[in-house]
């Protein structure tokens, strides 16, 4: 199905078709769900920039063949399967079902954004390496006196995660500073804190169990070995 089957319809329906059945609100969000299919209607699976076997021993090979092509593969499908129900669902002016479909679209939605971002802040450990100066040494120097203390302080949060969840790093625009946080399940940060997102680390279990069982302090020490300093800074730079 093309991108304009999916959404103009979809959008069309939302803003006139069915607007005394729809509140304002629940017309915005699925017409942000349904507008951010790609070019072609249907959200798919990225291709990573590294071989699987690439963060060895931080990650290994296993994990992340599992982790990417498994789990992050189900979050696009669902994605996409309940794109397709929301816009039957809008076209017709099912307001039952457009609010059923809500907590799986954030919950797949957040999951293929989520994953996205954690793939492209990774790297093979010979690349990476905090810069000692610049706009990320500077935002972390600000906030957490030095790097160490800031991967003390969003490692102990990201362990810290009852269940399965995510620790960030984020840009808060309001302020000017970075900010450590963390989020449950598969909620976005920025949706969810206002935070722009510019590190994530995954703390659900199939993120870690295959190498380190559930010992999850040890999986989050080692990923630092790994983290794309360079992309994070990235992100900074176009946050601000």
């Amino acid at each position: 199905m093309s991108a304009k089957q999916i959404i103009t319809p979809a959008l069309r329906a939302a803003v006139h078709a069915h607007s005394s059945k729809l509140t304002p609100e629940l017309s915005k969000s699925a017409a942000a769900y349904l507008s951010s299919a790609p070019t072609g209607g249907k959200h798919t699976l990225p291709d990573l920039p590294y071989d699987y076997s690439a963060l060895e021993p931080a990650i290994s090979a296993e994990t992340m063949e599992i982790h990417h092509s498994k789990h992050h593969n189900t979050y696009v499908t669902n994605l996409n399967a309940s794109l397709e129900k929301l816009d039957g669902a809008v076209s017709s002016g099912d307001v039952s079902a457009i609010i059923g479909l809500q907590g799986a679209l954030k919950f797949n939605g957040g999951g293929h954004l989520n994953h996205t971002l954690f793939w492209e802040n990774l790297c093979a450990k010979g690349g990476s390496e905090f810069p000692t100066s610049g706009p990320l040494a500077d935002a972390v120097n600000a906030r957490f006196g030095d790097v160490e203390t800031m991967k003390k302080e969003l490692g102990a949060m990201t362990v810290g995660v009852q269940g399965s969840g995510w620790g960030w790093l984020g840009f808060d625009a309001k302020t000017g500073r970075i900010e450590a946080a963390t989020c449950p399940n598969q909620d976005p940060l920025q949706a969810t804190t206002g935070l722009v997102p510019l590190l994530g680390i995954d703390v659900w279990e199939h993120a870690y169990y295959v190498d380190y069982r559930n010992v999850r302090p040890n999986y989050v020490n080692a990923i630092w070995d790994v983290i794309n300093w360079s992309k994070v800074e990235e992100r900074l730079t176009s946050a601000q």
